[in-house]
């Protein structure tokens, strides 16, 4: 019998996501639990996770922490399920896992750190020049990484780990610019300025293994009133 998963998770939370991902497009059954990130950690969760993040999952009697950990191996563990990454060992395997790497690490380190600045941008200059630095990183580092996306990484038709790592963020930041929570520039200048990223957005924000635990409604309420206080301060 195969070994049960338990998910410990938040669905707020964008890092937990990534694990939600991961399983609905492997079709991997599990338990669920939810852990409640507006007070304290219980203590019985801090010792399925002394950190207290999420997510973290029970498989059979091991804990995996961490969601790049987690999402990885998921998809290392179920291979036959969906082939979210080659294993190391095929042809191309190594080559392609690096490449998957490296558009993950530029999305975060280079894309979403722009993001991660609209809590101090206070007048709608300051985040419009936020929203123009977004599509900068876009064009310099990820739109020449997706010219072959088919509509997902290196050519894929269905999601691969550069999506279920990326995909919670990815979505936020489609709806987030919709809502006008984030800057309202970043539509118009990726559709011109970075054609191959943002059709490749739209079809990872629109895919069901994305949008399964997303509830637009609220994250869009709880980023915009975390984004108020921020600028409060």
């Amino acid at each position: 019998m195969a070994d049960k998963i338990t998910l410990y998770t938040n669905h707020r939370c964008p890092w937990a996501h990534r694990a939600h991902i991961a399983l609905a497009e492997l079709g991997v059954p599990f338990e669920e639990v939810i852990i409640d990130l507006d007070r304290p950690r219980d203590p019985w969760y801090l010792e399925v996770n002394p950190r207290g993040l999420v997510p973290s999952i029970k498989f059979g009697n091991e804990i995996i922490t961490e969601s790049a950990i987690v999402a990885g191996f998921l998809a290392d563990t179920y291979p036959d399920k969906a082939p979210l990454v080659p294993v190391s060992n095929a042809p191309g395997g190594a080559l392609a896992r690096a490449r998957i790497a490296f558009f993950v690490d530029a999305y975060f380190s280079k894309l979403q750190s722009q993001l991660f600045k609209l809590g101090q941008a206070k007048t709608e200059a300051e985040q419009a020049a936020v929203g123009e630095a977004v599509i900068a990183a876009a064009v310099k580092e990820l739109e020449p990484l997706l010219q072959n996306a088919g509509p997902f990484f290196g050519g894929s038709e269905r999601l691969t780990l550069a999506e279920v790592l990326t995909g919670s963020f990815v979505v936020r930041l489609v709806a987030l610019t919709k809502s006008g929570v984030y800057p309202s520039n970043i539509p118009t200048l990726a559709a011109e300025k970075t054609p191959a990223f943002w059709k490749w957005a739209q079809a990872v924000a629109a895919h069901p293994s994305v949008t399964g635990i997303f509830n637009e409604e609220a994250i869009t309420a709880t980023t915009k009133a975390r984004l108020a206080k921020q600028r409060a301060a």
